[in-house]
């Protein structure tokens, strides 16, 4: 399975920005997927997840919650970040991620990842 995130870019504080990530293969839609984040100089930290059932409630990271949804459509092969009312220490690079189980905030659990896309926000 390989994953292309994109929609990374400089914003400014308040702004909105989607990202998207495509994975190819045909059982894409039994993955669970998460978005994780690092900025310069810190950890890889869990920002959102998505269970393979559309019925599955999304998690979310506490500092992200209200501001960023995910979502994603099997059909296209397709995880989304929506993120509003972007902060600048949203700043950093922005990874999906998938795996078999269910969700779970530790990355160590994704087996696959992507090549990641740089959010930046300035204030």
């Amino acid at each position: 399975v390989q994953l292309q995130a994109s929609g990374g870019g400089l914003v400014q504080a308040g702004d909105s920005l989607r990202l998207s990530c495509t994975a190819s293969g045909r059982t894409f839609r039994a993955y669970t997927m998460g978005w994780f984040r690092q900025a310069p100089g810190k950890e890889r930290e869990f920002v959102a997840a998505i269970g393979w059932s559309g019925g599955s409630t999304p998690s979310y990271a506490d500092s992200v919650k209200g501001r960023f949804t995910i979502s994603r459509d099997n059909a296209k092969n397709t995880v989304f970040l929506e993120m509003n009312s972007l902060k600048p220490e949203d700043t950093a690079v922005y990874y999906c991620a998938g795996q078999w189980r269910g969700i779970t905030h530790t990355p160590e659990r994704y087996m696959y990842w992507g090549q990641g896309t740089l959010v930046t926000v300035s204030s």
